[in-house]
Protein backbone atom coordinates (compact mmCIF):
# COMPACT_ATOMS: atom_id res chain seq x y z
CA UNK A 1 0.00 0.00 0.00
CA UNK A 2 1.41 3.45 -0.80
CA UNK A 3 2.07 5.61 2.15
CA UNK A 4 -0.61 8.30 2.44
CA UNK A 5 0.56 12.04 1.47
CA UNK A 6 0.50 13.68 4.72
CA UNK A 7 4.28 15.15 5.07
CA UNK A 8 6.51 16.62 2.34
CA UNK A 9 9.43 15.62 4.81
CA UNK A 10 8.72 12.17 5.76
CA UNK A 11 9.57 10.06 2.66
CA UNK A 12 11.36 9.63 -0.58
CA UNK A 13 9.32 9.61 -3.54
CA UNK A 14 9.56 6.77 -6.13
CA UNK A 15 12.59 7.46 -8.75
CA UNK A 16 10.58 7.39 -12.16
CA UNK A 17 11.45 6.73 -15.71
CA UNK A 18 13.24 9.98 -17.22
CA UNK A 19 12.62 8.65 -20.73
CA UNK A 20 9.06 8.53 -20.58
CA UNK A 21 7.15 10.90 -22.50
CA UNK A 22 4.88 12.13 -19.35
CA UNK A 23 8.05 12.64 -17.39
CA UNK A 24 9.47 14.95 -20.29
CA UNK A 25 5.91 17.25 -19.86
CA UNK A 26 6.52 16.88 -16.75
CA UNK A 27 9.56 18.70 -16.03
CA UNK A 28 9.00 21.68 -18.63
CA UNK A 29 6.53 22.35 -16.96
CA UNK A 30 8.79 22.17 -13.32
CA UNK A 31 11.01 24.39 -14.59
CA UNK A 32 8.47 27.01 -15.27
CA UNK A 33 7.23 25.95 -11.75
CA UNK A 34 10.96 26.81 -10.33
CA UNK A 35 11.06 29.98 -12.64
CA UNK A 36 8.34 31.31 -11.25
CA UNK A 37 9.18 30.82 -7.61
CA UNK A 38 12.91 32.21 -8.22
CA UNK A 39 12.81 35.73 -6.88
CA UNK A 40 16.03 36.32 -8.00
CA UNK A 41 15.36 36.11 -11.57
CA UNK A 42 12.14 37.84 -11.35
CA UNK A 43 9.84 35.51 -10.60
CA UNK A 44 5.66 35.80 -9.56
CA UNK A 45 5.35 38.02 -6.28
CA UNK A 46 4.47 35.66 -3.81
CA UNK A 47 3.38 37.44 -0.46
CA UNK A 48 1.05 37.30 2.64
CA UNK A 49 -2.01 38.97 2.53
CA UNK A 50 -4.13 40.39 5.66
CA UNK A 51 -7.85 39.30 5.62
CA UNK A 52 -10.48 40.38 7.86
CA UNK A 53 -9.79 38.32 10.60
CA UNK A 54 -6.46 36.57 9.80
CA UNK A 55 -3.53 36.08 7.34
CA UNK A 56 -3.50 34.56 4.19
CA UNK A 57 0.52 33.06 3.71
CA UNK A 58 2.23 32.31 1.23
CA UNK A 59 -0.29 33.17 -2.07
CA UNK A 60 -0.22 34.60 -5.82
CA UNK A 61 -2.75 36.48 -7.91
CA UNK A 62 -3.92 34.38 -10.99
CA UNK A 63 -3.38 38.21 -12.61
CA UNK A 64 0.03 37.95 -11.69
CA UNK A 65 0.55 34.13 -13.42
CA UNK A 66 -0.85 35.29 -16.35
CA UNK A 67 1.51 38.01 -16.84
CA UNK A 68 4.65 36.64 -16.12
CA UNK A 69 3.90 33.81 -18.59
CA UNK A 70 3.23 36.31 -21.23
CA UNK A 71 6.81 38.35 -19.97
CA UNK A 72 8.42 35.37 -19.88
CA UNK A 73 7.23 32.60 -22.50
CA UNK A 74 6.83 35.29 -24.71
CA UNK A 75 2.93 34.59 -25.64
CA UNK A 76 0.85 37.91 -27.39
CA UNK A 77 -2.59 36.38 -26.59
CA UNK A 78 -4.21 36.47 -22.80
CA UNK A 79 -6.25 33.45 -23.64
CA UNK A 80 -3.18 31.38 -24.81
CA UNK A 81 -1.39 32.36 -21.40
CA UNK A 82 -5.03 31.77 -19.19
CA UNK A 83 -4.93 28.43 -21.18
CA UNK A 84 -1.43 27.23 -20.53
CA UNK A 85 -1.75 28.23 -16.78
CA UNK A 86 -5.19 26.17 -17.05
CA UNK A 87 -3.32 23.40 -18.20
CA UNK A 88 -0.65 23.40 -15.55
CA UNK A 89 -2.93 24.08 -13.05
CA UNK A 90 -4.98 20.60 -13.71
CA UNK A 91 -1.96 18.67 -13.09
CA UNK A 92 -2.13 20.49 -9.74
CA UNK A 93 1.14 22.19 -9.61
CA UNK A 94 -0.72 25.93 -8.95
CA UNK A 95 -4.49 25.56 -7.04
CA UNK A 96 -6.73 28.10 -6.05
CA UNK A 97 -7.27 28.45 -2.06
CA UNK A 98 -10.99 29.58 -2.58
CA UNK A 99 -12.49 26.63 -4.19
CA UNK A 100 -11.40 23.19 -5.61
CA UNK A 101 -11.80 23.80 -9.41
CA UNK A 102 -8.15 23.74 -11.14
CA UNK A 103 -8.06 26.18 -13.89
CA UNK A 104 -6.86 29.19 -13.92
CA UNK A 105 -8.24 32.63 -13.86
CA UNK A 106 -6.68 35.98 -14.89
CA UNK A 107 -7.97 38.11 -11.92
CA UNK A 108 -7.32 38.73 -7.99
CA UNK A 109 -7.67 35.33 -7.38
CA UNK A 110 -5.64 33.65 -4.79
CA UNK A 111 -3.10 30.55 -5.96
CA UNK A 112 -0.43 28.84 -4.20
CA UNK A 113 1.98 26.73 -5.43
CA UNK A 114 2.46 22.73 -4.89
CA UNK A 115 5.37 21.72 -3.14
CA UNK A 116 7.53 19.73 -4.91
CA UNK A 117 6.57 16.51 -2.99
CA UNK A 118 3.30 16.51 -4.76
CA UNK A 119 4.20 16.52 -8.02
CA UNK A 120 2.96 14.04 -10.64
CA UNK A 121 6.75 13.16 -11.74
CA UNK A 122 7.19 11.73 -8.55
CA UNK A 123 4.71 8.94 -10.02
CA UNK A 124 3.33 7.44 -7.61
CA UNK A 125 -0.50 7.09 -7.96
CA UNK A 126 -2.40 7.08 -4.53
CA UNK A 127 -4.70 3.99 -3.78
CA UNK A 128 -8.21 4.02 -2.31
CA UNK A 129 -6.71 3.20 1.09
CA UNK A 130 -4.19 6.68 1.03
CA UNK A 131 -7.74 8.64 0.26
CA UNK A 132 -9.55 6.88 2.77
CA UNK A 133 -6.51 8.01 5.26
CA UNK A 134 -7.23 11.36 4.03
CA UNK A 135 -10.56 11.58 4.68
CA UNK A 136 -11.05 10.11 8.13
CA UNK A 137 -8.05 12.73 9.16
CA UNK A 138 -9.88 15.71 8.11
CA UNK A 139 -12.48 14.28 10.26
CA UNK A 140 -10.77 14.39 13.49
CA UNK A 141 -9.61 17.98 12.83
CA UNK A 142 -11.96 20.48 13.93
CA UNK A 143 -11.71 23.08 11.83
CA UNK A 144 -14.36 24.50 9.29
CA UNK A 145 -11.53 24.76 6.48
CA UNK A 146 -11.29 20.96 7.08
CA UNK A 147 -14.99 20.22 7.15
CA UNK A 148 -16.04 17.51 4.54
CA UNK A 149 -17.98 18.59 1.82
CA UNK A 150 -21.18 16.33 0.94
CA UNK A 151 -19.32 14.63 -1.90
CA UNK A 152 -16.72 13.71 0.34
CA UNK A 153 -18.72 12.65 3.19
CA UNK A 154 -20.02 9.99 0.83
CA UNK A 155 -16.93 8.94 -0.63
CA UNK A 156 -15.61 8.44 3.09
CA UNK A 157 -19.01 6.21 3.68
CA UNK A 158 -18.37 4.37 0.43
CA UNK A 159 -14.99 3.72 1.26
CA UNK A 160 -15.95 2.44 4.92
CA UNK A 161 -18.12 0.12 3.52
CA UNK A 162 -15.35 -1.84 0.87
CA UNK A 163 -12.46 -1.41 3.76
CA UNK A 164 -14.55 -2.74 6.40
CA UNK A 165 -12.30 -5.29 7.88
CA UNK A 166 -9.13 -2.85 7.66
CA UNK A 167 -10.69 -0.21 9.17
CA UNK A 168 -9.43 -0.08 12.27
CA UNK A 169 -6.06 0.18 11.01
CA UNK A 170 -6.70 2.96 8.48
CA UNK A 171 -8.17 4.70 11.78
CA UNK A 172 -4.71 4.16 13.61
CA UNK A 173 -2.81 5.51 10.42
CA UNK A 174 -5.00 8.86 10.31
CA UNK A 175 -4.45 9.39 14.17
CA UNK A 176 -1.06 8.76 14.21
CA UNK A 177 -1.25 11.47 11.39
CA UNK A 178 -3.01 14.14 12.83
CA UNK A 179 -0.87 13.79 16.08
CA UNK A 180 2.14 14.67 14.51
CA UNK A 181 0.35 17.58 12.41
CA UNK A 182 -0.55 19.06 15.80
CA UNK A 183 3.22 19.61 16.59
CA UNK A 184 3.69 21.68 13.52
CA UNK A 185 3.51 25.76 12.89
CA UNK A 186 0.28 26.69 12.45
CA UNK A 187 0.59 28.87 9.65
CA UNK A 188 3.23 25.73 8.12
CA UNK A 189 0.21 23.27 8.76
CA UNK A 190 -2.43 25.77 7.09
CA UNK A 191 -0.11 25.58 3.89
CA UNK A 192 0.34 21.76 3.88
CA UNK A 193 -3.26 21.20 4.39
CA UNK A 194 -4.33 23.47 1.44
CA UNK A 195 -1.04 21.44 -0.38
CA UNK A 196 -2.44 18.59 0.45
CA UNK A 197 -6.10 18.79 -0.41
CA UNK A 198 -5.20 20.27 -3.54
CA UNK A 199 -3.67 17.14 -4.25
CA UNK A 200 -6.28 14.99 -3.83
CA UNK A 201 -8.12 17.54 -5.97
CA UNK A 202 -6.16 16.15 -8.91
CA UNK A 203 -6.36 12.29 -8.26
CA UNK A 204 -9.93 12.64 -6.70
CA UNK A 205 -11.61 15.76 -8.02
CA UNK A 206 -14.71 17.43 -7.63
CA UNK A 207 -18.11 16.28 -8.86
CA UNK A 208 -18.50 17.96 -12.93
CA UNK A 209 -14.40 18.52 -12.95
CA UNK A 210 -12.05 16.73 -15.38
CA UNK A 211 -9.65 14.03 -13.81
CA UNK A 212 -6.14 14.40 -15.72
CA UNK A 213 -5.18 10.98 -13.84
CA UNK A 214 -7.87 8.92 -14.04
CA UNK A 215 -6.58 7.08 -17.43
CA UNK A 216 -3.75 7.26 -19.20
CA UNK A 217 -3.57 7.74 -22.84
CA UNK A 218 -1.60 5.23 -23.82
CA UNK A 219 -3.55 2.84 -22.31
CA UNK A 220 -6.54 4.16 -24.25
CA UNK A 221 -5.04 3.58 -27.35
CA UNK A 222 -4.73 -0.25 -26.47
CA UNK A 223 -7.81 -1.36 -25.57
CA UNK A 224 -11.23 -1.28 -27.95
CA UNK A 225 -13.47 0.65 -26.08
CA UNK A 226 -12.22 2.77 -23.87
CA UNK A 227 -15.47 4.78 -23.21
CA UNK A 228 -16.89 1.83 -21.43
CA UNK A 229 -14.00 2.49 -18.92
CA UNK A 230 -15.36 3.84 -16.03
CA UNK A 231 -14.59 4.83 -12.12
CA UNK A 232 -16.86 5.16 -9.32
CA UNK A 233 -16.63 8.34 -7.00
CA UNK A 234 -13.53 6.92 -4.84
CA UNK A 235 -11.59 5.43 -8.14
CA UNK A 236 -12.44 2.14 -7.92
CA UNK A 237 -13.26 0.62 -11.03
CA UNK A 238 -16.73 -0.80 -11.93
CA UNK A 239 -16.29 -4.22 -13.23
CA UNK A 240 -19.05 -4.46 -16.55
CA UNK A 241 -20.52 -8.57 -17.02
CA UNK A 242 -19.38 -9.70 -19.66
CA UNK A 243 -20.96 -9.58 -22.96
CA UNK A 244 -21.32 -11.89 -26.01
CA UNK A 245 -20.73 -9.54 -28.88
CA UNK A 246 -23.66 -8.77 -31.02
CA UNK A 247 -23.42 -7.27 -34.93
CA UNK A 248 -24.48 -3.90 -35.15
CA UNK A 249 -25.48 -2.83 -38.82
CA UNK A 250 -22.94 0.55 -39.46
CA UNK A 251 -24.87 3.74 -39.56
CA UNK A 252 -23.61 6.75 -41.87
CA UNK A 253 -22.75 9.70 -39.80
CA UNK A 254 -25.06 13.15 -39.56
CA UNK A 255 -23.17 16.08 -39.90
CA UNK A 256 -23.93 18.30 -36.74
CA UNK A 257 -26.08 21.03 -37.99
CA UNK A 258 -26.46 24.50 -36.54
CA UNK A 259 -29.64 23.48 -34.78
CA UNK A 260 -27.97 20.78 -32.67
CA UNK A 261 -25.69 23.26 -31.15
CA UNK A 262 -28.71 25.60 -30.14
CA UNK A 263 -30.13 22.56 -28.46
CA UNK A 264 -26.83 22.03 -26.86
CA UNK A 265 -26.49 25.08 -25.98
CA UNK A 266 -30.08 25.50 -24.51
CA UNK A 267 -29.71 22.52 -22.58
CA UNK A 268 -26.33 23.64 -21.40
CA UNK A 269 -27.60 26.61 -19.95
CA UNK A 270 -30.56 24.83 -18.53
CA UNK A 271 -28.08 23.16 -16.56
CA UNK A 272 -26.22 25.78 -15.61
CA UNK A 273 -29.39 27.58 -14.28
CA UNK A 274 -30.67 24.47 -12.12
CA UNK A 275 -30.60 25.70 -8.12
CA UNK A 276 -28.74 23.02 -6.46
CA UNK A 277 -28.02 22.63 -2.39
CA UNK A 278 -26.30 21.44 -0.55
CA UNK A 279 -27.60 17.64 1.53
CA UNK A 280 -26.65 19.41 4.42
CA UNK A 281 -28.99 22.57 3.50
CA UNK A 282 -31.63 19.75 2.35
CA UNK A 283 -31.53 17.75 5.68
CA UNK A 284 -31.78 21.33 8.00
CA UNK A 285 -34.94 21.74 6.07
CA UNK A 286 -36.28 18.54 6.46
CA UNK A 287 -35.46 18.61 9.99
CA UNK A 288 -37.60 21.72 10.69
CA UNK A 289 -40.47 20.53 8.44
CA UNK A 290 -40.63 17.81 10.46
CA UNK A 291 -40.58 19.71 13.77
CA UNK A 292 -43.08 22.11 12.59
CA UNK A 293 -45.70 19.66 11.80
CA UNK A 294 -45.21 16.97 14.58
CA UNK A 295 -48.34 17.85 16.81
CA UNK A 296 -50.18 17.47 13.26
CA UNK A 297 -48.93 13.88 12.63
CA UNK A 298 -51.55 11.52 14.31
CA UNK A 299 -48.62 8.86 14.06
CA UNK A 300 -46.23 11.00 16.74
CA UNK A 301 -48.37 12.89 18.54
CA UNK A 302 -52.12 11.43 19.20
CA UNK A 303 -55.29 12.94 18.04
CA UNK A 304 -57.55 14.77 20.03
CA UNK A 305 -60.15 13.49 21.13
CA UNK A 306 -59.33 10.52 19.76
CA UNK A 307 -58.67 9.31 15.91
CA UNK A 308 -61.67 8.31 14.38
CA UNK A 309 -59.84 5.49 11.88
CA UNK A 310 -58.71 3.52 15.23
CA UNK A 311 -61.85 4.39 17.06
CA UNK A 312 -65.64 4.66 16.54
CA UNK A 313 -65.62 8.49 18.09
CA UNK A 314 -66.20 10.88 15.03
CA UNK A 315 -65.87 13.70 16.95
CA UNK A 316 -62.16 15.14 15.35
CA UNK A 317 -64.04 14.96 11.91
CA UNK A 318 -67.15 17.06 13.34
CA UNK A 319 -64.85 19.13 14.76
CA UNK A 320 -62.24 19.95 11.25
CA UNK A 321 -65.69 20.49 9.57
CA UNK A 322 -66.98 23.26 12.19
CA UNK A 323 -66.79 27.14 10.66
CA UNK A 324 -65.33 28.03 14.39
CA UNK A 325 -61.65 26.41 13.34
CA UNK A 326 -59.54 25.01 16.77
CA UNK A 327 -56.48 26.63 17.96
CA UNK A 328 -53.72 23.79 16.04
CA UNK A 329 -56.19 24.93 12.33
CA UNK A 330 -55.59 28.56 13.12
CA UNK A 331 -51.90 28.05 14.35
CA UNK A 332 -51.31 26.36 10.95
CA UNK A 333 -52.42 29.13 9.12
CA UNK A 334 -49.50 30.75 9.92
CA UNK A 335 -46.84 27.92 8.73
CA UNK A 336 -47.45 29.23 4.61
CA UNK A 337 -49.84 30.52 2.65
CA UNK A 338 -50.83 27.25 1.05
CA UNK A 339 -51.90 26.03 4.61
CA UNK A 340 -54.35 29.58 4.48
CA UNK A 341 -55.91 28.46 1.12
CA UNK A 342 -56.62 24.96 1.81
CA UNK A 343 -58.52 25.49 4.26
CA UNK A 344 -62.08 26.60 3.59
CA UNK A 345 -62.38 28.86 6.89
CA UNK A 346 -58.71 29.78 6.32
CA UNK A 347 -59.55 31.32 2.61
CA UNK A 348 -62.59 32.86 3.85
CA UNK A 349 -60.42 34.97 6.94
CA UNK A 350 -57.94 35.85 3.93
CA UNK A 351 -60.23 36.70 1.78
CA UNK A 352 -61.75 39.11 4.23
CA UNK A 353 -58.53 40.52 5.33
CA UNK A 354 -57.94 41.17 1.07
CA UNK A 355 -61.45 42.96 1.18
CA UNK A 356 -60.37 45.20 4.06
CA UNK A 357 -57.31 46.14 1.92
CA UNK A 358 -59.35 46.37 -1.66
CA UNK A 359 -57.22 43.68 -3.12
CA UNK A 360 -59.63 40.67 -3.13
CA UNK A 361 -59.46 40.63 -6.75
CA UNK A 362 -56.11 39.02 -6.60
CA UNK A 363 -57.43 36.13 -4.29
CA UNK A 364 -60.99 35.87 -6.55
CA UNK A 365 -59.15 35.58 -9.75
CA UNK A 366 -56.71 32.50 -8.02
CA UNK A 367 -59.60 30.82 -6.65
CA UNK A 368 -61.48 31.39 -10.36
CA UNK A 369 -58.74 29.82 -11.96
CA UNK A 370 -58.59 26.98 -9.74
CA UNK A 371 -62.06 26.14 -9.91
CA UNK A 372 -61.39 26.58 -14.28
CA UNK A 373 -59.30 23.24 -13.93
CA UNK A 374 -62.60 21.52 -12.30
CA UNK A 375 -64.44 22.47 -15.12
CA UNK A 376 -66.09 19.98 -18.09
CA UNK A 377 -64.49 20.21 -20.76
CA UNK A 378 -67.08 21.64 -22.80
CA UNK A 379 -67.81 24.95 -20.57
CA UNK A 380 -63.74 25.48 -20.49
CA UNK A 381 -64.11 27.92 -23.36
CA UNK A 382 -66.98 29.85 -22.04
CA UNK A 383 -65.22 30.07 -18.65
CA UNK A 384 -62.25 31.19 -20.07
CA UNK A 385 -63.99 34.37 -21.71
CA UNK A 386 -65.95 35.31 -18.43
CA UNK A 387 -62.63 35.15 -16.03
CA UNK A 388 -60.76 37.58 -19.37
CA UNK A 389 -63.69 39.62 -18.98
CA UNK A 390 -64.20 40.25 -15.27
CA UNK A 391 -60.04 40.13 -14.58
CA UNK A 392 -58.15 41.28 -17.74
CA UNK A 393 -59.85 43.11 -20.18
CA UNK A 394 -59.91 46.41 -20.87
CA UNK A 395 -62.12 48.15 -18.37
CA UNK A 396 -62.21 45.27 -16.50
CA UNK A 397 -64.99 45.57 -13.57
CA UNK A 398 -61.67 43.77 -10.75
CA UNK A 399 -59.18 44.60 -12.87
CA UNK A 400 -55.77 42.45 -11.79
CA UNK A 401 -52.18 43.93 -11.90
CA UNK A 402 -50.45 41.51 -14.13
CA UNK A 403 -46.86 41.96 -15.47
CA UNK A 404 -46.17 42.72 -19.34
CA UNK A 405 -44.50 39.33 -19.74
CA UNK A 406 -47.31 37.02 -18.48
CA UNK A 407 -50.30 40.03 -19.14
CA UNK A 408 -48.70 39.02 -23.39
CA UNK A 409 -48.37 34.99 -22.36
CA UNK A 410 -51.95 35.28 -21.11
CA UNK A 411 -53.30 36.92 -24.11
CA UNK A 412 -51.80 34.16 -26.31
CA UNK A 413 -53.06 31.42 -24.64
CA UNK A 414 -56.46 32.93 -24.62
CA UNK A 415 -57.15 32.76 -28.39
CA UNK A 416 -57.00 29.25 -27.90
CA UNK A 417 -58.77 28.61 -24.36
CA UNK A 418 -57.85 25.74 -22.25
CA UNK A 419 -58.14 24.89 -18.63
CA UNK A 420 -54.31 26.18 -18.43
CA UNK A 421 -54.87 29.51 -20.28
CA UNK A 422 -54.57 31.32 -16.80
CA UNK A 423 -51.27 29.32 -15.39
CA UNK A 424 -48.69 32.18 -15.81
CA UNK A 425 -51.12 34.94 -14.66
CA UNK A 426 -52.05 32.74 -11.68
CA UNK A 427 -48.18 32.05 -10.46
CA UNK A 428 -47.59 35.69 -10.82
CA UNK A 429 -50.85 36.90 -8.69
CA UNK A 430 -49.42 33.64 -5.89
CA UNK A 431 -46.34 35.26 -5.54
CA UNK A 432 -47.58 38.75 -4.95
CA UNK A 433 -49.99 37.43 -2.36
CA UNK A 434 -47.52 35.22 -0.82
CA UNK A 435 -45.00 38.12 -0.62
CA UNK A 436 -47.32 41.00 -0.07
CA UNK A 437 -50.74 40.65 1.83
CA UNK A 438 -49.97 37.00 3.27
CA UNK A 439 -47.68 38.84 5.16
CA UNK A 440 -50.21 41.80 6.33
CA UNK A 441 -52.68 39.38 7.10
CA UNK A 442 -50.14 37.42 9.63
CA UNK A 443 -49.48 40.48 10.75
CA UNK A 444 -53.54 42.02 11.12
CA UNK A 445 -55.27 42.57 14.27
CA UNK A 446 -58.05 39.80 13.00
CA UNK A 447 -55.96 36.66 12.76
CA UNK A 448 -53.75 37.91 15.91
CA UNK A 449 -57.22 38.05 17.81
CA UNK A 450 -58.65 34.90 16.31
CA UNK A 451 -55.11 33.40 17.47
CA UNK A 452 -55.03 34.66 20.99
CA UNK A 453 -58.63 33.71 21.34
CA UNK A 454 -58.31 30.18 20.18
CA UNK A 455 -55.63 29.85 22.73
CA UNK A 456 -58.17 30.43 25.69
CA UNK A 457 -59.90 27.56 27.14
CA UNK A 458 -63.31 29.62 27.00
CA UNK A 459 -63.25 29.44 23.30
CA UNK A 460 -65.98 27.81 21.47
CA UNK A 461 -64.12 25.39 19.69
CA UNK A 462 -63.34 23.92 23.40
CA UNK A 463 -67.01 24.28 24.10
CA UNK A 464 -68.22 22.58 21.55
CA UNK A 465 -65.73 19.45 21.99
CA UNK A 466 -67.03 19.21 25.68
CA UNK A 467 -70.28 18.96 24.01
CA UNK A 468 -69.19 16.28 21.49
CA UNK A 469 -67.93 14.10 24.55
CA UNK A 470 -70.54 14.19 27.13
CA UNK A 471 -73.14 13.60 24.14
CA UNK A 472 -71.15 10.51 23.39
Amino acid sequence: MAQAPADPGSAEPADPEESSPNMIVYRKIEDIITRMQDDKTGGVPIRTVKSFLSKIPSVVTGADIVQWLMKNLSIEDPGEAIHLGSLIAAQGYVFPISDHVLTLKDDGTFYRFQAPYFWPSNCWEPENTDYAIYLCKRTMQNKARLELADYEAENLARLQRAFARKWEFIFMQAEAQVKIDRKKDKTERKILDSQERAFWDVHRPVPGCVNTTEMDIRKCRRMKNPQKVKKSVYGVTEESQPQSPVHVPSQPVRKTTKEDFRKQITFLNLQIDRHCLKMSKVAESLIAYTEQYVEYDPFITPAEPSNPWISDDAALWDIEMSKEPSQQRVKRWGFSMDEVLKDPVGRDQFLRFLESEFSSENLRFWLAVQDLKKQPLQDVTTRVEEIWQEFLAPGAQSAINLDSHSYEKTSQNVKDPGRYTYEDAQEHIYKLMKSDSYARFLRSNAYQDLLLAKKKGKSLTSKRLTGLMQSS
